[in-house]
Formats: structure tokens, sequence, C-alpha cells
């Protein structure tokens, strides 16, 4: 049977998830901002949570229909097939979002979708009395916007940007889909060297090391849908083993160019370097403590160098003045370095004038609610 599924991600990077998803082999249904809707079997729901590097959440689409009222959506979410989801037993908590509706209030909402569902399976089951909620959790999440409310059940429970490898951060750390989405908007050939100069905890730098591996990022996680009955083991079993089939073994590792991570702060360079042993990619990152303002042609040496970070933005790390300096100086000194390509994510809507160069493109993406800009330099 054929399933609607709706991927989440990140404001900007729509059209990277969506080739991520026609790569595993399915149909893109619909784009919107922030969600890409895909058909597929029930084993979509394993492959995309396993592989997909941009996705914040996968949900199973059990409905849209158009909403004026509680009670369109009462009769709306009521009329659904819930038996065939979710058992007697089983718990259901309601979360969602409204924006742009005639229905925005959020606790409202979840009220009504609640009793909805409750009421269903009462006279599905046949039950009088309370609804237990003791056994596996089926999360509904609604989504209404511009009065169209679409009906989901959560199936990767914590988000997908929560890799498992990043127990400690440093204190401003990068979602892990982002820097995907940045290396991928990157492009860097396999044998190139990516180098990050302000690495922070390492996230881009263990992002390339698995994108470069084919080490699915979801490969060692649990999924909330590995505990709906619908889904067999089977399935899972299946995805994990073509997960694990295809990670590049470290026999074959050897062309692959290297991966340089520096910072300035011993600390967040201890952090990285314990992010990439759990994310075992530690054989493939070179870690340095080092101010990016001091490199030098003689230090780096690669044949051909892709730069790709997220400097400071002058927020948390540092003052925004000092940020605007540290662009300034950071432009001189890499301007300066040959066969280099440059990659820089940050807010400040004068980075090029600062940098002292304008990108050959700029493209506009969010870090969390944070708006930024891509400034790539070919």
């Amino acid at each position: 049977m054929i399933h609607r599924y709706i991927a989440t991600c990140l404001f900007g990077i729509e059209k990277i998830l969506s080739r991520e998803i026609e790569a595993l082999g399915y149909d893109v249904v619909e784009v919107t901002d922030g969600r890409v809707t895909f058909q597929g079997s029930l084993e979509a729901v394993a492959r995309a949570n396993i592989w997909l590097r941009t996705a914040e959440k996968i949900f199973i689409l059990i409905d849209t229909f158009k909403v004026l009222s509680f009670e369109d959506l009462f009769t709306g979410v009521k009329k659904l097939p819930w038996d065939e989801w979710i058992n007697k037993n089983c718990k259901f908590p309601v979360t969602g979002h409204a924006l742009r509706s005639q229905l925005h209030s959020v606790p409202d909402c979840q009220k009504i979708v609640k009793k909805a569902v409750v009421e269903k399976l009462k006279a599905s089951y046949g039950i009088e009395g309370m609804l237990e909620e003791t056994g596996s959790e089926y999360r509904i999440e609604f989504f209404i916007y511009k009065d169209i409310a679409q009906i989901m059940l959560d199936t990767s429970g914590t988000a997908l940007y929560k890799r498992g490898y990043r127990i400690e951060s440093n204190t401003a750390p990068m979602r892990e889909t982002l820097a995907s989405a940045l290396i991928k908007l990157s492009s860097p050939f396999r044998e190139v060297t990516v180098w990050d100069p302000f690495c922070g905890s390492g996230t881009l730098p263990i992002e390339t090391a698995l994108i470069r591996t084919n080490t699915a990022p979801g490969i060692s996680r649990h999924f909330a849908s590995m505990d709906f009955s619908q889904i067999s083991e089977k399935i899972w079993k299946d995805a994990k083993e073509e997960a694990e089939a295809a990670v590049i073994s470290k026999s074959d590792r050897n062309n692959l160019g290297p991966i340089l991570a520096g910072d300035i702060n011993p600390r967040f360079i201890r952090i990285a370097k314990e992010n990439a042993r759990r994310a075992n990619v530690q054989d493939l990152i070179s870690f340095r403590v080092q101010d990016a303002l001091s490199c030098t042609y003689e230090q780096y040496k690669p044949n051909k160098c892709t730069v790709i970070t997220n400097p400071p933005y002058g927020e948390r790390i540092m003052t925004p003045q000092e940020a605007d300096e540290l662009y300034t100086n950071f432009g001189k000194v890499f301007s300066a370095l040959p066969d280099l390509k440059m990659f820089v994510i940050t807010p400040n809507e004068n980075f090029e004038k600062l940098y002292g160069k304008k990108a050959n493109k700029v493209r506009k993406l969010y870090n969390g609610m944070i708006k930024c800009n891509y400034y790539q330099y070919f």
C-alpha cells in the first residue's frame, strides 16, 4: 500500500531534501516552505528516517482537509481510520501548529483533535469508559496553514538532526541537518580537501566525513515508528542492513581527501574530537588548535581546497563589533590562499563588504530561527 509522507526541513533547503528523497527512489508530490511531501510504501518510513540527512522529521500524512471552525476540525479528524493505526490501549499525544488560519489557538486545536480521536477509537473498539493509553506511542501532529489542516503521525520521535554523536557542544552549535545541506551545496569532490577553520564542536567536519563514507545519519538511531505494529521488524532490519552495506569500508577510504578542522579554543577541539569518535569518523578528520587568522599557505598546502565554515556571528561567542573585525581580517588572510573555494554562513548582511569580495552566489538559509546568508565563492 502506498502512503503519503511529509518530511520537514529548515527553510531554504527544500530542494536539497527533495533530491535526497528522489535519490532513495520515492516520488516527490509537493514542495512548500519547510515541507516536502512524497509517497511510497511503509518501507519508506524506515529508509527515510535512516537515510535523509537534511530532514528534521518524517510524518505519515493521514489526511488533508479545510477547516474554518472547530466543528470542521472535529468532524474531519473523527472520520479518519484511526483504528487502523492506533490500538485500543496505545498512547496518542497530540501536538501541532496553526498559522494564518481561522483556527489559531494551538491548545484548543489539540483538545479538539484529541477528543475526536478518542471518540473514534471508543466507537471502533466498543469502549464506554476511559481509554487506557498504556501501550506504544503514536504521536499525532496537526499543521493548520491558511485554513488547510494536515493530520499526521510522527514516525521519527526525537528530531533527526540529533544524530547521537554530539553529546557536548560549544555555545553556538549548528544543526547537523543544516551542516549536511551546506556541504551538499558546496559539492566538494571526494578527493578535495575540506577545511573548517571555525569548527566549534565539529559538526561540519563530522557531517562531511559521514557523507564521504556514505554513512547513513540514522544508522544507529532509534525511531518512534520502530514501535508501530504496522511496520514489521523485517522492514527495519532490511533498511539497517542496506545502510550498513553501503558504508565505504576503511580499506577503501585512502582515496578520500583530507578533512581539516581548526578552532582557537582548545576546549572546542577536545569536544569536536570526542564527537568525531562517537560518530566513528575520527580517523578521517585532522583537528588542530589554531587561530584561523594565523593560517599560511605553508601550513595548509592542499592541492585544491574547499572551505565550509560557520564563523562566530557576534551574538553568543563575541560582540558584533568583534565579529565584524574578524570577518575583515578573515578576508585578508584567506583571499591570499590559492586554489581555494569559500563557503560561509552568517546572518551578517555586510559580510561581503567586510570580507572584501563579492560572492559568486548568495543563498538565504536559516540556522534554527536565525536568518542567514550562505556566501559562496567559487
